[in-house]
């Protein structure tokens, strides 16, 4: 494992830790150069997920990129990490368990959707604005309209 910090090469496990039902395992280590200190987590990966874009394109599927949309949905929201954490192995088991290695980006986003719906409102809205494209304030009227009568 490279250290984030100096690039060097050789780093060290300082504690290992299984975490999030024992399905990770977060491990402590530090820089043997620098001696900075950083953290990993190792995921159980089922299958190696390829993901179907619209234009058709496929590439592999990034754990991060989805965090990073979540996290992009929830900013300024109270939802504590841990929450989100287990929102995001909960889309990968799922996806995981689908049985199929190539997985549309439609499917992710109808997902991540509906997790949303159950965590956060305005989680939901903010992302539906981006997976649904909207282009006019009339857009985020409508599908609040759409909203309140389920």
């Amino acid at each position: 494992m490279k250290c984030p910090f100096c690039g060097h090469e050789n780093t060290a496990v300082k504690d290992s830790r299984a975490i999030e039902g024992d399905t990770a395992i977060r491990r402590r280590r530090h820089c043997l150069d620098c001696s900075a200190r950083f953290t990993t987590v190792e995921h159980i990966q089922l299958l190696p997920l390829k993901v179907i874009k619209k234009d058709k394109s496929v590439e592999a599927f990034q754990r991060e990129k989805l965090h990073r949309s979540l996290h992009l949905a929830l900013h300024k929201r109270p939802i504590d990490e841990e929450k989100i954490e287990k929102v995001i192995n909960s889309l990968v088991r799922q996806l995981e368990s689908m049985g199929e290695t190539e997985i549309s980006s439609a499917t992710i986003g109808s997902l991540v959707m509906e997790s949303l719906y159950d965590l956060d409102p305005v989680a939901y809205v903010r992302f539906a604005s981006v997976y649904e494209d909207f282009t006019h304030p009339e857009d985020f009227k409508e599908f609040v309209r759409q909203l309140s009568k389920h």
